[in-house]
């Protein structure tokens, strides 16, 4: 174990806050950081920590806490707004602790069990460690015993509130996006989840193009990227729901947030202007957007007619706003006719087909469809190398349930085409070299699903793989996987939690008092099930 530094120095302590140079108040709490650290390394479970944590990511635990407390008395609202949200969701203050009393507005010893509980399990995802081990609940006795001392002459930070606030008459979306870049990536709350998650992929982009001369541009784009698309674990809400929430009900931007719509990025045939907008055309879908011109300054170097542009935009007080990404490209039929038969192309704008389209309802008859084939069950057990002919018979059993003549077919063939689609190469799959065995599960949300190494978390009758051994780990994985969906889960949890052993061990209680909050943490950005359905043709 390798030996701890004495101090931490003011470029650490700035690291978690959304300004680089020192303020007055920076030195008193550097100076508090250094107690914490203290009061972390020196009680005698301080060894446990240092199992999940290096020397760095101890003094960054220091500083987490100690940002907690700069919080409270500077009023910036970060962390009551989780305390506000997890109440309204769940009708308590936090998960795991029960307290008799909580003070809204005050440091409480729960609090900061939970923020070490969350540091820990976010900063580092190799184990999962418990909101109750011995070590969690002695180190914040520590901690809360030197915050108690300095509780009421701690002076507040005045500039650091600003940094989380925006004018109500504010219409500029590069302003809004910059507050939420603060909220994600400038706040301590999400140091560890979302502003260490941004790091790590800009470590990949600098090793992949670091004498890239468009390096810079990557960048920026892989920054923006992460904002629109971001789901914190704490909750699983993205950076505009954190905004409008820590703005409150009564700033009127707090409407205008949550609806900023998901980035679209791609190619676009240019068709024109007007005196307020860049007429545009998304290639893959055909779907036209008029791009607001005070978010763009180069329309006047757009001259002819279908010029191709690959751009990004978003949807912001009803306008469409250019957002980091622009560059022209020739002219390039192949490259046309590739984004037109491109599902991942297509699927950029699925967001805006689904205010339009009622998905459950063709969802709806997919299940019915799907429970029919498979003997009425919602789960279909098998080798793996059987999954892809499972489930192309079932698409065949739903298309001949539509029931279509001959004449529906191939009109909706033609408008397909017409629209540029000729169906996507279909790629063999062998599942076999993922798992010997797998099942395919109908999800109301968003159509079949694939799902390995998880059998075992469901003792059902037409399940012959299932292996009570392997039970507990089979459900873990259910429940930490991001890539498998929470219907899934739930599922297992609905139907199973009465026949499981491990439902019944103080954990499984523990996780069940708590499933939706520790879903959301665990699946992040899959936690909200998207649907996978794609339209084509010029109708939709």
């Amino acid at each position: 174990m390798n030996k701890l530094k004495e101090r931490i120095y003011i470029k650490q302590w700035l690291d978690l806050k959304p300004y680089d140079s020192q303020t007055p108040t920076d030195g008193y709490y550097l100076k508090l950081c250094n107690d914490i650290k203290k009061s972390i390394i020196t009680n005698k479970q301080s060894f446990a920590l240092q199992i999940y944590l290096d020397n760095d990511e101890i003094d960054v635990l220091a500083c987490f806490l100690t940002s907690y407390f700069e919080d409270l008395v500077s009023g910036t609202n970060i962390w009551n707004t989780f305390i506000k949200v997890h109440k309204r969701l769940y009708g308590k203050y936090m998960p795991f602790y029960k307290v008799d009393e909580y003070y809204e507005q005050e440091i409480n010893l729960s609090d900061i069990c939970f923020l070490i509980w969350y540091f820990l399990n976010t900063i580092q995802q190799e184990k999962f460690i418990a909101p109750f081990n011995g070590f969690i609940i002695e180190i914040s006795d520590k901690v809360m015993d030197v915050f108690e001392n300095v509780w009421e002459n701690a002076p507040e930070n005045e500039l650091l509130k600003t940094f989380y606030s925006i004018d109500e008459k504010e219409t500029d979306f590069y302003i809004a996006r910059n507050l939420i870049d603060n909220v994600l990536f400038k706040s301590y709350l999400f140091y560890p989840d979302s502003l260490l998650d941004l790091r790590d992929s800009e470590i990949d982009i600098l090793e992949e193009s670091e004498n890239d001369e468009h390096l810079l541009n990557f960048l920026n784009e892989n920054r923006d990227y992460k904002l629109h698309n971001t789901y914190t674990r704490l909750l699983g809400l993205k950076g505009q729901e954190w905004v409008a929430e820590i703005l409150g009900d009564n700033h009127i931007l707090s409407e205008f947030f949550p609806k900023i719509s998901k980035k679209i990025r791609g190619y676009f045939f240019y068709k024109g202007q007007d005196k307020e907008n860049v007429l545009l055309e998304h290639i893959a879908s055909g779907k036209k957007f008029n791009l607001t011109k005070k978010s763009f300054d180069q329309y006047d170097s757009l001259k002819d007619i279908d010029t191709i542009l690959v751009m990004g935009i978003v949807e912001w007080g009803n306008e469409w706003w250019f957002s980091r990404i622009y560059f022209q490209t020739e002219v390039n039929p192949e490259l046309v006719l590739d984004e037109k038969n491109s599902m991942e192309s297509r699927s950029a704008v699925n967001f805006l087909v689904y205010q339009n389209k009622d998905i459950d309802d063709i969802l709806g008859e997919q299940f019915k469809a799907f429970k029919e084939f498979n003997n009425n069950q919602q789960i279909a057990f098998m080798d793996s190398d059987k999954i892809e002919s499972f489930i192309k018979k079932y698409i065949e059993f739903f298309n001949n349930s539509l029931k279509l003549s001959q004449k529906e077919k191939d009109e909706a063939k033609q408008r397909a085409r017409e629209d540029g689609y000729f169906g996507d190469e279909h790629e063999t799959k062998d599942f076999s070299e993922v798992s010997e065995s797998g099942l395919v599960f109908f999800n109301p949300k968003s159509g079949t699903e694939i799902a390995f190494a998880v059998n075992s978390a469901f003792p059902m009758k037409n399940n012959s793989f299932y292996n009570e051994e392997e039970s507990e780990e089979h459900i873990m994985r259910l429940f930490f996987a991001e890539e498998l969906s929470t219907e899934l889960a739930l599922f297992c949890i609905d139907n199973f939690k009465k026949e499981l052993k491990f439902f019944k061990t103080s954990e499984g209680k523990l996780y069940l008092d708590n499933i939706d909050f520790l879903l959301r943490f665990w699946k992040r950005g899959n936690y909200f099930t998207k649907p996978t359905i794609t339209f084509t043709g010029k109708d939709n």
